[in-house]
């Protein structure tokens, strides 16, 4: 054992003297030296990574810890060397700054006895949402001058929304509520006894409500879309239901480079239900149910200076009451072209509708309608259209245009025949109702094509001052009926805005031309004679006061020139109304 041991020194000890010697008599190299870079993909495996510690300590050493600093200031007062240069400031006249409150409320009274009371109140809440309510009275508790019945009026409007945004769209429901009351007074003189006067319940009440749901997306192909749920009734227990669901989608088109492109697809679908308790001739009740599905789809581009819009409009409508489907296409097409820079565009282009008339809108044309009425959709065929538009000296604007269209089955009002022939007030025991006295209308349906002229002006004379004008003339050509009922062939406005530091006026004068209506032989449906409603003009004024941001006095004055015209057939109006007030603005 103790053999071995030396004998693997003495090896050891031979092997690296050897070494040694080796080393000491090598020749040197000759190759200088350089550096070559290698550049290579670095294509790391899991296995040379380096583990982590999930709980890893970490020590310092004294050398390295925070030390508290502490700061000592000097206070020395130093002069100052800056020296402002003098000149005089150039003076810009941007007028005075009015501050905008969220909310007013306002309230005013008038002759014939008439209260005015309106108001918006809207907040901001927490999480990017907003409330606001809003309601608008007036009335006039006075009868007009010379009218047999009561001709008071009421008007109040509600409506209430919260609104909410969302991440990726925004959603806004909308409580709205109204009630309208009128009388049937149109009652022509010296043909009805007192007695018959005294029994006649002339008056007439709307009530609407109506509920609607907004959902707008952001950046997203459904832009938006509506659904809404109406509900409509009369004193004469009438009723109506609405319901309407919209949905527009929008597509970015980029076919050229230089053009603007897109494609939308407007989508309709509604329901119209109502009930009316009785017809005007007979005593069947009158129910009708129309339902209408609309697909609009169009392309709209712009090439070579030329704007185009193309598409089609597609309705299926569908009368289950009556027994009548459509299945209706009509043109979509709008072009339009800048000749000269803001001097001069002209347009063209021919559009189709479909329109579903309800008894909720008829009320609102012309609210001494009989609560008896056929109620069916108007096909407007073609409306073609070539007009053109633009500024001179940025102060003059002007719009020209032509129309021309074709409808079927437009509505039209014709006055009612009265039952009584003014000794009696009932028949076979039943008691006439206060519309069936002669004194309210009916809507008569017939094919009417339409050419129409229109011309808009509107000049700013100055930065407080603009003036604007628009004329329309229309000639109809009817198919059964003998005139275009209650529709003047000419049709004129003019308008004046004055503003200043702290006065306002505003001017509206409307210019009607003559309108045709029929007259009847005793108690019967026979038409008698055409009578001519006079042309008229009525002309308005409203101006007020600011005493302050929040304080505004103000005057409303209607029909100034005290006219004496009739609106409609036997209904003549107020005269001269005069309604004055205050309106306070403010935030929360």
């Amino acid at each position: 054992m103790k053999k071995s041991f030396f004998t693997l020194i003495i090896v050891i000890v031979v092997s690296t003297y050897g070494f040694s010697q080796q080393k000491k008599t090598a020749k040197k190299d000759t190759i200088t030296t350089q550096i070559i870079e290698i550049e290579t993909t670095y294509n790391p495996k899991i296995a040379d990574a380096n583990k982590i510690k999930e709980t890893p300590k970490i020590q310092l050493l004294s050398e390295r810890k925070k030390k508290k600093l502490q700061y000592i200031v000097f206070s020395v007062p130093v002069a100052s060397t800056f020296v402002p240069k003098s000149g005089v400031a150039k003076q810009i006249n941007i007028g005075t700054r009015e501050r905008i409150y969220k909310n007013f409320l306002a309230v005013g009274f008038g002759n014939f006895n008439a209260p005015y009371l309106e108001t918006y109140l809207h907040n901001f809440t927490r999480f990017d949402s907003e409330i606001g309510l809003s309601a608008k009275y007036i009335a006039a508790m006075d009868n007009i001058n010379n009218t047999l019945l009561d001709s008071d009026f009421s008007n109040l409007n509600t409506s209430i929304f919260y609104k909410k945004e969302a991440r990726y769209f925004d959603w806004k429901v909308t409580l709205k509520g109204s009630q309208d009351n009128y009388s049937w007074y149109g009652i022509e003189k010296d043909i009805f006894s007192e007695g018959i006067l005294n029994n006649i319940n002339e008056n007439q009440t709307y009530n609407a409500f109506k509920i609607i749901g907004n959902i707008d997306f952001i950046d997203s192909y459904l832009q938006d879309s509506e659904i809404a749920l109406s509900y409509f009734s009369d004193a004469t227990k009438s009723s109506e239901y609405n319901f309407n669901l919209n949905t527009n989608l929008a597509f970015p088109v980029n076919l050229l480079r230089s053009a603007s492109s897109s494609f939308t697809i407007a989508t309709k679908a509604e329901l119209l239900q109502g009930t009316f308790q009785k017809g005007f001739t007979d005593l069947n009740k009158i129910d009708y149910s129309i339902f209408t599905a609309e697909l609009h789809p169009n392309f709209s581009t712009v090439v070579g200076g030329f704007s185009f819009k193309i598409g089609f409009d597609f309705f299926a409508a569908f009368d289950t009451k009556n027994k009548v489907n459509h299945f209706l296409i009509y043109p979509d097409l709008q072009i339009q072209k800048s000749l000269i820079k803001e001097n001069l565009t002209i347009y063209t282009g021919v559009l189709g509708n479909l329109q579903t008339n309800t008894y909720q809108q008829y009320s609102s044309q012309n609210p001494f309608i009989s609560p008896t009425q056929f109620i069916t959709q108007t096909n407007q065929k073609y409306d073609a259209f070539l007009g053109f538009n633009g500024l001179i000296d940025k102060k003059l604007s002007y719009n020209i245009s032509l129309n021309a269209k074709e409808e079927q089955d437009k509505p039209l009002f014709l006055k009612n025949y009265s039952k009584s022939d003014g000794t009696n007030d009932s028949n076979n025991g039943i008691q006439f109702n206060g519309y069936e006295y002669g004194n309210s209308f009916s809507v008569v349906y017939d094919d009417v094509k339409t050419i129409a002229i229109g011309a808009e002006i509107g000049y700013d004379i100055s930065r407080n001052l603009r003036i604007s004008s628009d004329i329309n003339f229309n000639n109809y050509t009817l198919t059964k009926e003998a005139y275009a009922w209650n529709l003047p062939n000419f049709e004129g406005s003019i308008n004046g805005n004055y503003s200043a530091n702290k006065w306002y006026a505003n001017t509206s004068i409307f210019i009607i031309s003559n309108r045709k209506d029929v007259t009847y032989s005793g108690a019967s449906f026979n038409r008698n004679d055409i009578t001519t409603l006079k042309a008229f003009v009525d002309a308005n004024l409203n101006g007020g006061y600011h005493f302050s941001d929040k304080f505004t006095a103000f005057i409303k004055i209607s029909n100034f020139l005290n006219t004496n015209y009739q609106r409609f057939a036997d209904f003549n109006v107020q005269g001269l109304q005069a309604l004055g007030g205050l309106t306070y603005r403010f935030d929360f």
